[in-house]
């Protein structure tokens, strides 16, 4: 394998006036720059990246910490970010905290001990000192799906209190007036932010949210089963369960089935987050459905930005109403099978 020093003595240089060439320094004359250029090509060289970061500073890697790699949300974001980063000319390490703040912060640490030039993160919590000191100390970082309340770091992030408004109301419309939730951690900005918008459009039909209606998850699947579980038990169960993501959603699926009930006789079913088999179940689900892939290439074009010195901008999509069967519809309102992944 070339080296550098064989570069120099190949275009008759310095080794200095080959490394100006690579860093494209503009001391360099252009007759000097032409000969390194073609050393370079002849030779096949290719500048050391861990040494190259050493002296200008820049790994061309950028750090992902996710919620839970195991979430399908969260692997198609994961993807959408590693795509964009990649057409970008940066690399992406990834990092799985699932759903643990002291897992978050390890991979964190980590990221930045390995000198990575910027970090995106859904953070699991609001509280991670490390993550406020990161952003304090002018770390290049974007929030991504979830955000820190009050940090100055640009989010990119689908909202949902519009979608959630439009489903409370479809299922107004088809005569349900017993809706419960499988809320999300209140810990979260989306838990917190999907409760409450839900809340908020019950009151708007004039429809109540008991406590016994309302339950409390964790973004995973057992919880959605147990939480389920004691909505079958009560005197009088719901009619509709709201399930605030794709797992939650699952774990009740999987409750309703383990008594022997169907979905959307006995109870029926929404999830906020759409994945590709929910329109293969026995019925297909009715959910909310976020721009994932649009959200992760966001993401990462606002971090480069920040990177490269240009002005990085909060970004703010829509969530939508994707109807199909499980909450009581008719057949005819069932659409063509779609996936979560928006286009370019």
């Amino acid at each position: 394998m070339a080296s550098i020093k064989d570069v120099a003595a190949a275009a008759g240089v310095s080794v200095a006036t080959v490394s100006r060439v690579l860093n494209d320094h503009p001391s360099v004359s252009a007759d000097a720059r032409t000969r390194v250029l073609a050393a370079v090509d002849v030779l096949g060289y290719r500048p050391n990246a861990v040494a190259r970061s050493l002296r200008t500073d820049q790994t061309h890697t950028l750090g992902l910490v996710i919620s839970d790699v195991l979430n399908p949300y969260f692997a198609e974001l994961a993807r959408s970010v590693e795509e964009e980063a990649r057409a970008l000319g940066y690399s992406v390490i990834i990092g799985n905290a699932d759903e643990r703040p002291d897992l978050q912060d390890h991979h964190v640490r980590t990221l930045l001990d390995r000198r990575i030039d910027g970090l995106l993160v859904s953070p699991t919590d609001g509280g991670s000192p490390l993550m406020l000191d990161a952003a304090r100390a002018g770390t290049p970082m974007v929030f991504v799906d979830r955000w820190i309340p009050g940090v100055d770091v640009p989010v990119v992030r689908a909202d949902g209190r519009a979608a959630i408004r439009d489903l409370v109301a479809h299922l107004y419309g088809l005569g349900h007036r017993r809706l419960a939730i499988i809320a999300g951690p209140a810990a979260t900005t989306t838990g917190s932010e999907r409760v409450e918008a839900f809340r908020a459009a019950m009151a708007e039909y004039g429809l109540p949210l008991p406590d016994a209606y309302t339950g409390q998850g964790d973004f995973q699947a057992e919880s959605g089963r147990r939480v389920t579980e004691g909505f079958l038990d009560l005197p009088e169960p719901p009619e509709v369960v709201f399930a605030a993501d794709n797992l939650m959603a699952l774990g009740a699926l999987d409750a309703v089935r383990a008594r022997g009930l169907r979905v959307p006789d006995d109870l029926a079913l929404a999830a906020f987050d759409d994945i590709p088999w929910f329109v293969h179940t026995d019925p297909p689900v009715t959910v909310l459905a976020q721009p994932t892939g649009e959200l992760g290439r966001a993401a990462v074009r606002a971090l480069v930005d920040r990177i490269e010195g240009r002005p990085p901008e909060s970004v703010t999509l829509a969530a939508r109403l994707v109807v199909r069967r499980s909450c009581g519809e008719p057949a005819l309102h069932e659409p063509s099978p779609a996936t979560n992944r928006s286009q370019p």
